[in-house]
C-alpha cells in the first residue's frame, strides 16, 4: 500500500501542509515568513533565478509563488467571512509562475516589487486574523477540489505552505550554490 500523494490527492496535500505546522501557532509562523524571505534573497544573490534543474523554481520562483499564493488567499478569506459557503476555485500554480512572473515583458520583475506586495499583503491577513472572532473562523467555503475549507483550516495550511515553500528555496539555493 503507498502513502497518500500530496501532489495528486487534494485531502493528503492539506494533510501535508498541516503536518508541516504541527502544533505551531500559525499566525507566528506566518508572521516570520517575510523576514525568511528577505534572508534568502540576501542569501542568494546572483543565484535568485537560477533554477536546480529545469521545471523546478528557484529563490525567485518560490517567492513568486509566495505572493500569488497570499493574494488569492486573501481573497478566500474574505469570501468565506463574508458570504455563505462561497465556492473557492484552484488556480495553477506552475502557470502564474510561468505567465505572470516570467519575465518575458520589457522589464524584468524583482524582489523587491514582489516584497512590497507580499509583506502589507500578510500583515493585512494576519489583522483579520487577529480581529475574526472564532466562530468566524469556522466559517467555509468549497473548494473545488477539496471540497469543504474553513477560514480556520485554510490559515493553518498556509502557515504549512509558508514552511514547504521556504524549504524548497533553501534547497534550490543550496543545489545551485553547489
Amino acid at each position: 500500500m503507498s502513502s497518500p500523494d500530496p501532489v495528486n490527492d487534494p485531502q493528503a496535500y492539506q494533510q501535508h501542509l498541516l503536518g508541516l505546522l504541527g502544533d505551531d501557532d500559525p499566525a507566528v509562523v506566518q508572521a516570520a515568513t517575510p523576514a525568511a524571505l528577505r534572508a534568502l534573497v540576501a542569501e542568494a544573490g546572483e543565484d535568485l533565478r537560477r533554477t536546480p534543474e529545469p521545471g523546478e523554481w528557484s529563490v525567485f520562483g518560490c517567492l513568486a509563488h509566495l505572493v500569488d499564493a497570499e493574494l488569492v488567499m486573501s481573497g478566500r478569506y474574505r469570501w468565506v467571512i463574508a458570504h455563505d459557503d462561497p465556492p473557492l476555485i484552484g488556480y495553477d500554480q506552475d502557470l502564474w509562475v510561468d505567465r505572470l512572473h516570467s519575465g518575458t515583458g520589457s522589464t524584468t520583475e524583482t524582489t523587491e516589487e514582489l516584497l512590497a506586495v507580499f509583506v502589507p499583503l500578510r500583515e493585512a491577513n494576519l489583522a483579520l486574523w487577529a480581529r475574526t472572532p472564532e466562530q468566524q473562523r469556522a466559517r467555509a467555503g468549497t473548494h473545488a477540489e477539496r471540497g469543504p475549507e474553513s477560514y480556520d483550516l485554510a490559515f493553518k495550511m498556509i502557515a504549512g505552505h509558508d514552511r514547504f515553500h521556504v524549504a524548497q528555496a533553501e534547497r534550490a539555493l543550496k543545489a545551485v550554490q553547489a
